[in-house]
């Protein structure tokens, strides 16, 4: 990711373009890492975004509104008492470094007007969002509160005078002569090392360039006059690779490149399209890697559950060792550790052990006992199975919304989902949670049947037991993990092209999705049923057909 010095520069003169003498309106903190500030400027509101987490550090323009906590978190409520209604004076950065300083004029309590700096530190995982009085030069607060238990060196903690992140022994590129870097090996880690403010990529750009020093003079250039590019390069599947201002030869032919208008707008796109720094896979990490973590144990638990079985199913060698010692005590002397006895049920001759601490009676009894245990956990191995197979089949289907869902919202539902049934912890919150409304996917064939696909377990439930008229059809992949999907009929017969169209979209919202061929049942609600205590979206059905499809949505 190439957030360096150039892209910071830039940043701050699109900023200086757009919110210079704008007044803040309004301040949000949607996660604890990120901050979205309302701006009123001259030619209209815009929202400027913050986030300070290790993988997507950065500072830009959004147009969407993030969804916000129903009570703020303390550094926002903190922001509005100070900056709300303060006005943008000053837009800078700190050297060539990844810093960006906004000043704000605002009122405090008595009414006089007070000057306030708010810095964004782009650094990877030490980036922070702090607040410093100007007046005193101390630190109100900050995002991220470091102590000196996590840093000797530097403490950002309220009260504290601020210090700018140590200096490092490099050439800042905005001062750096054409002299020193023209005496700088021509390889990427001696520039890395030497020349302050730049990133891997442009310090590779710089190994290829004749006039390294006109290289990086084009780039101020086009900074200052506001002409630069902003591109986003994307490997074959997509995915985007690297962004910045200039041409990046490693990837020029490597790699699709996408051209923006803003930079606001290319850092948007890089970051949102970015399956390491996604907002939804972050906040899915912990439930896919604790329903992960869950799954393995029970894999583990069905392996030895299902060797236990098997050695008690093969437990009748126990009751015939019972019974042939139980004929054959006189065969039997003190001491002996076996004994030979003819099996009267095929006139074979069959090698008995025995414990020689305890009588042949004694021995017998024991074979009877063991035999009888052996019985007796046939049925508990039955029944532990089949509980585990339905956490295991629950589970899965749970991890398979997990990866097939880049909406916040349906990760929460699948969140409180597992806190009802018991397989994670409630989360400790300030706030009553808002009740649980279904709002399943919806889609239509081509001959204008609606159809219902469920987001998680619950809403397979709702749709299914709830919503759905026994005519409608229940469509689910045969033994796949997925949704349950219902086309609502109104008692019309369903084409061979709807059916088709429905398993596809079933097939498309299961564990299946990547594949091809999926099997999918099909079969009227009236003959699907939910069995007492099961877990949520476990049903079973009878009467039903099954297609093979390719996964799919309607055009």
């Amino acid at each position: 990711m190439a957030f360096d010095g150039i892209i910071t520069c830039a940043m701050v003169k699109e900023l200086q373009n757009k919110i210079y003498l704008g007044k803040i309106e309004k301040v949000y903190q949607p996660e604890n890492d990120e901050l979205v500030f309302h701006i009123h400027t001259k030619t209209g509101n815009v929202k400027l975004f913050a986030s300070v987490g290790s993988a997507h550090a950065r500072l830009h323009f959004i147009e969407e509104n993030p969804k916000n906590p129903p009570v703020p978190l303390a550094f926002c409520m903190l922001l509005r008492k100070h900056l709300q209604g303060g006005r943008i004076v000053e837009i800078s950065q700190k050297d060539s470094e990844r810093i960006i300083e906004i000043s704000l004029e605002t009122l405090n309590e008595l009414g006089f007007n007070v000057s306030k700096k708010l810095i964004f530190e782009i650094m990877g995982k030490h980036s922070n969002i702090i607040l410093v009085d100007m007046t005193t030069g101390k630190i109100i607060d900050s995002i991220k509160r470091v102590s000196i238990d996590v840093n000797r060196v530097r403490q950002v903690l309220p009260g504290k005078e601020y210090e700018y992140p140590p200096v490092q022994d490099k050439i800042p590129f905005k001062v750096i002569t054409a002299d020193q870097l023209g005496a700088i090996d021509a390889n990427s880690k001696a520039i890395l090392s030497q020349v302050g403010g730049i990133s891997p990529a442009i310090a590779w750009e710089l190994t290829a360039k004749k006039d390294r020093y006109g290289f990086l003079q084009q780039i101020l250039e086009s900074i200052a006059s506001g002409t630069f590019v902003p591109r986003v390069y994307l490997d074959e599947k997509d995915v985007p690779q690297e962004f910045h201002i200039t041409d990046l030869t490693e990837y020029e032919d490597a790699a699709r490149r996408m051209d923006f208008q803003t930079l606001s707008q290319c850092l948007a796109y890089y970051f949102d399209n970015k399956a390491s720094s996604n907002r939804a896979r972050q906040k899915s990490h912990d439930l896919v890697k604790s329903v992960t973590t869950t799954l393995d144990k029970l894999y583990l638990k069905k392996q030895r559950l299902s060797e236990d079985l098997l050695k008690a199913e093969n437990s009748e060698d126990l009751r015939l060792y019972g019974e042939l010692l139980t004929a054959n005590m006189h065969l039997i002397k003190p001491g002996d550790k076996s004994v030979e006895v003819v099996n009267y049920y095929d006139n074979s001759t069959v090698k008995i052990p025995l414990d020689e601490r305890h009588t042949p009676a004694k021995n017998a009894q024991q074979y009877f006992k063991r035999y009888g245990k052996a019985k007796t956990a046939v049925k508990e191995k039955q029944i532990q199975l089949e509980e585990v197979d339905d956490d295991i089949k629950y589970l899965e289907s749970v991890l398979s919304y997990l990866n097939n869902t880049d909406s916040i919202e349906e990760i929460e539902a699948l969140r409180t989902e597992l806190i009802e049934t018991g397989y994670i912890r409630r989360r400790k919150t300030t706030f009553k949670e808002k009740k649980y409304k279904p709002q399943p996917h919806r889609y239509e064939t081509t001959d204008g049947f609606t159809v219902l696909v469920g987001r998680n377990n619950k809403e397979n439930d709702y749709l299914t037991l709830k919503t759905a008229s026994k005519a409608d059809i229940w469509f689910h992949t045969k033994d796949i993990p997925g949704s349950h999907v219902i086309v609502q009929t109104d008692g019309k017969e369903l084409s061979e092209s709807d059916i088709f169209e429905a398993a596809a979209i079933a097939a498309y919202h299961s564990k299946g999705r990547t594949s091809e061929n999926v099997p999918v049942d099909y079969v009227a609600v009236r003959y699907v049923k939910k069995p007492a205590g099961a877990k949520p979206g476990m049903v079973i059905f009878t009467n039903n057909k099954t297609v093979w499809v390719n996964p799919g949505l309607p055009e």
